[in-house]
């Protein structure tokens, strides 16, 4: 892994695999039940130009876990960019107070330029429609548990992305390290306008996945082994997209019906969150809570040790952390929320 991590496109099957193996070395850390110290000392400089919760404070927990502590930056309306000092000028500041930066900014391109003038490791937290490469790795750390949870081989599984395909820098992360995996039928469904883009389909096509292409949910599928849902990023529509777009139809809703009448008991249900629960959002359906195929909390969890395995391989302590562990002296909650599933 190189000192930043900006993009998938650094990252070989091997590297994945090793930044999987530490982050399974983190679990009891990241479960609290271990205390970890090894980055006592070290600052992360949280940049957040974009709105975020879970993966800021994820970002933040995983830092803290090992030890560290870490300052907050949030919007442009206070920052020195709002006055307008540039991306070099920041980060070169802010990389001189911090050991670490993590940034989410609404440009495409911006972090790989906030990246450029520092040689501290920084973190691209999500750049516009590009991106995600944090969550793309915890995404797939989660689809690879699952599969070994139910027994099963990854090779050969029908993976189904729906939502916004144009500008959710998830699946355009996710897309990309699914694609170094053994072949694979992969089924995108998108609303007319928000397709995945055509050089990912082609990358994913010349590695030799089998690619299918709908714009429904309401067909006939083959057996859905994993559901990857988003939400539609009405945040990034040009003013004439927002006047034209009448909203997701229920032919795109993933709910308990849809499960039941084209899935198995074994489908993988994710989504990144945040999902709109609200009446006629049209997104991931709140009527699969308590459903165990529902994978988002989970998946959530998962973006603890995830993040502190980047961390770690990043800062080069992946080989000390585990040498002073201690137990937690606190009580742990055997689950974390009232209705997870149980296996």
């Amino acid at each position: 892994m190189t000192p930043h991590l900006l993009s998938v496109d650094q990252l070989d099957r091997d590297a994945i695999d090793e930044l999987f193996a530490i982050a399974q070395r983190m679990e009891p850390i990241a479960r609290r039940r271990k205390i970890c110290r090894v980055l006592e000392g070290a600052v992360l400089g949280n940049l957040f130009f974009e709105a975020s919760t879970r993966t800021r404070i994820s970002f933040n927990v995983a830092f803290c876990r090992l030890g560290g502590s870490v300052c907050d930056t949030t919007g442009f309306t206070f920052s020195s960019m709002a006055k307008g000092e540039s991306l070099t000028d920041t980060s070169r500041v802010l990389g001189g107070y911090c050991d670490a930066l993590v940034m989410r900014h609404p440009d495409l391109g911006s972090v790989a330029e906030f990246a450029s003038a520092v040689n501290v490791p920084v973190i691209n937290g999500g750049d516009g429609p590009g991106e995600h490469p944090s969550q793309a790795l915890l995404d797939l750390y989660t689809i690879e548990r699952e599969f070994e949870r139910i027994q099963r081989p990854l090779a050969g599984a029908h993976i189904l992305m729906t939502g916004d395909l144009k500008y959710g820098r998830t699946v355009h992360s996710l897309i990309k390290l699914l694609s170094l995996h053994e072949p694979m039928h992969i089924t995108l469904v998108a609303p007319t306008g928000l397709e995945m883009p055509t050089p990912l389909l082609d990358l994913v096509a010349d590695r030799g996945h089998r690619l299918e292409l709908r714009d429904s949910l309401d067909e006939v599928f083959e057996p859905i082994d994993v559901i990857y849902a988003t939400r539609i990023q009405k945040e990034r529509f040009t003013e004439e997209m927002i006047e034209s777009f009448k909203g997701i139809s229920d032919e795109f809703i993933v709910n308990r019906a849809f499960l039941d009448r084209r899935c198995t008991p074994g489908t993988i249900v994710m989504h990144p969150l945040p999902r709109d629960g609200r009446p006629g959002a049209n997104d991931l359906s709140t009527d699969l809570n308590g459903d165990p195929r529902l994978a988002i909390f989970r998946q959530t969890d998962n973006g603890i040790p995830v993040r502190m395995a980047i961390f770690a391989k990043l800062m080069g302590i992946e080989a000390d952390f585990d040498r002073d562990l201690r137990d937690v002296g606190w009580r742990v909650p055997e689950a974390i929320g009232v209705d997870d599933a149980r296996f």
